[in-house]
């Protein structure tokens, strides 16, 4: 990616000490807690490389820690982190990954709660920015600097059009929008970046749409105190 400004390299407003391994990791774990929809009861983490070699003296472990419970990144309660998931039950391991990654920052966060499951594979590339590689198996490519539209639906002939209908009857101009998908008519992930958040009401048409099996909403703009 271009950095576009001095924010992009010198990152947002944080916790420190590094906005690659503290800031960049809080919003991987946010995204994870995003995607799942609810507080998890369970999470395994896997550092790779860089992540896993200093995540101790950089914080990233309480980072990830405080995006699961949606923490934003400058909320004064990261270093305690770890304290409050366990005083509300969540089990949170940490552990090294293995085999290749597609940066040196990267982690992987399998979250459980219940019959809920949410899986992301995701990098921090510097300034607090990061890039997302998978959603629940599914290979995308996508920032989480806009609010996003996560989408699991059937491959079928004009889903994306139904989907991106109600999107632009909402008034929702699309930023970028990726797809993958496991095979011809079988199961597919859209995700869509849109340049503003979706009204109430868009997510629950979406979900109505013939063929999808779920859709989510991730916005990290969205400041959160809950735990």
């Amino acid at each position: 990616m271009r950095f576009k400004h001095v924010f992009t390299i010198i990152g947002p407003a944080m916790v420190g000490p590094s906005s690659s391994h503290t800031a960049g990791a809080v919003r991987i774990g946010r995204v994870a807690r995003q995607l799942l929809g609810c507080r998890p009861e369970k999470a395994r983490v896997l550092l790779y490389e860089s992540f896993a070699e200093t995540y101790w003296g950089h914080g990233t472990d309480l980072a990830i820690a405080g995006g699961l419970l949606d923490y934003d990144t400058d909320d004064p309660r990261i270093p305690d982190v770890l304290d409050e998931a366990r005083s509300l039950g969540i089990e949170i391991t940490f552990e090294p990954g293995t085999g290749a990654a597609p940066h040196p920052n990267t982690a992987k966060i399998e979250l459980w709660s219940g019959d809920r499951y949410a899986e992301v594979l995701g990098a921090s590339i510097g300034g607090g920015n990061i890039e997302i590689h998978s959603l629940n198996g599914f290979d995308v490519s996508c920032t989480a600097q806009y609010p996003m539209l996560v989408i699991k639906h059937s491959d079928r002939t004009g889903i994306l059009a139904s989907i991106t209908k109600v999107v632009s009857e909402a008034g929702i101009n699309i930023g970028f929008m990726d797809v993958d998908r496991k095979g011809r008519q079988g199961e597919a992930m859209t995700v869509i970046e849109m340049d503003s958040a979706p009204p109430e009401g868009m997510l629950d048409s979406i979900c109505l749409l013939p063929d999808v099996a779920d859709a989510k909403i991730i916005d990290l703009a969205q400041r959160s105190m809950r735990a």
